[in-house]
């Protein structure tokens, strides 16, 4: 069985240990979409701001996501949840993105809407050298 679709960019994605792919209830799901021109990631953070949350770009081109914050106001000790699909108290997710290698990572942008994290990853049109190098080969070294 062929196991070409677990590949870079994605394998990361795929492979990655299980907390770099957590969220609680409906938190930290994502789409990945990929138009001419970018990458456009939208990860549904409901009841975090802005400043809950902090995107990063690490290691050169590792995409990370994070968010913590409180989800839930305090009810009180007397308060009893019977269902708690959406998580309870303190909220927290972190995902982990290895970006292909044809990204403006300095000129990524993020933005927060409606329970919503929509992050734009500008394509970089410009060829890039070629990672094949030629060694010379003399008859003594």
């Amino acid at each position: 069985m062929a196991h070409g679709f677990i590949t870079d960019p994605f394998r990361r994605f795929f492979l990655s240990p299980p907390i770099y792919r957590t969220w609680s209830g409906s938190t930290g799901l994502m789409d990945w979409l990929e138009i001419p021109n970018a990458h456009i990631f939208k990860v549904n953070v409901p009841g975090f701001n802005k400043e809950d949350i902090k995107v990063q770009v690490e290691d050169g081109n590792v995409l990370h996501i994070r968010g913590e914050g409180e989800k839930e106001e305090s009810l009180g000790k007397d308060a009893v949840w019977h269902v708690a699909e959406r998580g309870t108290g303190k909220g927290e997710f972190s995902r982990e993105i290895e970006l292909p290698e044809n990204v403006k990572v300095d000129q990524i942008k993020a933005q927060v809407e409606n329970g919503v994290l929509t992050i734009v990853v500008p394509k970089d049109a410009s060829p890039k050298p070629s990672k094949v190098r030629t060694i010379n080969i003399s008859s003594k070294l």
